[in-house]
């Protein structure tokens, strides 16, 4: 497997396994399935694994399959959705939530500590959900005067290596905390071919994923690509049932013509998305949301292959379903 470095970290596998799907947020499978994709990815020369709580059973799982000590090389992340709590409790609550991760996981300290909650000003009003904005959202003037200190404060602990935030948030938030000194280490950022974070957006705006990107690449802040698939929308077809209101669905609407496109080429729509994805320049490093070993096999599969040339990734923009 190529590697490359994702900032503090180093050089890591060009695939990072992701925990929603051996914590079955993207569709059904076995304990004993989760445990036997884990060891086959690090088998398979993946050598970062992204977890959360809110990605179900994974931290467990990962703490029952290497019974806290980690193949050689392997690292390990884990977030926090933090949101905008009271003043003067966000360092309790990171600290609480890393806490909870390491036991889960049974280890001392973690890689890479990220903020997952969404940044944005203090008086943004959010076109969905803003009646909930404190539980999803963490307002700039927390980022700036707690989040930070406190993942400084972590690293200085040695309870964390690095920490990053998730880019989802507000796209001039985002671009604000890469400005902003201590910058995050690393940054998740959005990396499809349809520029689009589906279900996950709540903002009106344009997302901007290549400007956060391109951005980040500049200020030396490592990247991990998410959402390759765009939560199952460029894959022959979902694995779970949505409403056909829900942006996933509808993304998986919008991207009929990609699978015409594979179809034509011969090739599975998911390994097509998911080197497109590793052929963005500037990612690092690229999530799996893969459940399982047949799915993890196809990805695998899809590195091998190496990146698409110029003229298959001009031919899927062609296609026209870059949101920006």
């Amino acid at each position: 497997m190529k590697t490359a470095p994702l900032g503090p970290l180093g050089p890591v596998s060009r695939l990072t396994l992701g925990g929603g799907g051996i914590g079955q947020v993207w569709g059904e499978t076995s304990r004993e399935e989760s445990a036997a994709t884990l060891r086959a990815a690090v088998a398979g020369g993946i050598d970062l694994i992204d977890t959360a709580p809110m990605y179900g059973s994974c931290e467990a799982i990962i703490g029952e399959t290497f019974a806290g000590v980690l193949p050689e090389g392997v690292k390990i992340t884990s977030k926090c959705d933090l949101g905008s709590p009271p003043p003067g409790q966000t360092a309790q609550r990171l600290e609480a939530a890393l806490s909870a991760s390491l036991e889960a996981m049974r280890l001392k300290r973690i890689d890479l500590y990220f903020l997952h909650s969404n940044i944005a000003p203090d008086d943004y009003a959010y076109a969905h959900g803003d009646a909930r904005r404190d539980a999803f959202s963490t307002r700039w003037s927390l980022y700036v005067d707690e989040v930070v200190p406190a993942f400084e404060r972590l690293k200085a602990q040695g309870r964390i290596g690095a920490w990053g935030v998730t880019g989802i948030g507000v796209p001039r938030s985002i671009l604000d905390a890469f400005a902003h000194a201590p910058a995050p280490d690393v940054a998740q950022v959005i990396a499809n071919l349809m520029d689009s974070a589906g279900g996950i957006r709540r903002f009106a705006e344009p997302a901007a994923p290549r400007t956060i990107l391109a951005a980040a690449k500049a200020r030396g802040i490592g990247v991990m690509g998410i959402r390759a698939v765009q939560a199952g929308a460029l894959t022959a077809g979902f694995d779970r049932t949505l409403s056909p209101n829900h942006p996933d669905a509808k993304d998986y609407e919008r991207a009929g013509p990609f699978r015409d496109l594979c179809a034509r080429w011969g090739e599975d729509p998911a390994l097509v998305a998911h080197r497109y994805a590793l052929s963005i320049p500037g990612v690092d490093t690229v999530v799996l949301g893969v459940k399982n070993r047949a799915e993890l096999d196809q990805a695998l599969d899809a590195e091998a292959a190496g990146p698409l040339s110029a003229t298959e990734m001009a031919e899927i923009d062609r296609l026209g379903l870059a949101l920006s």
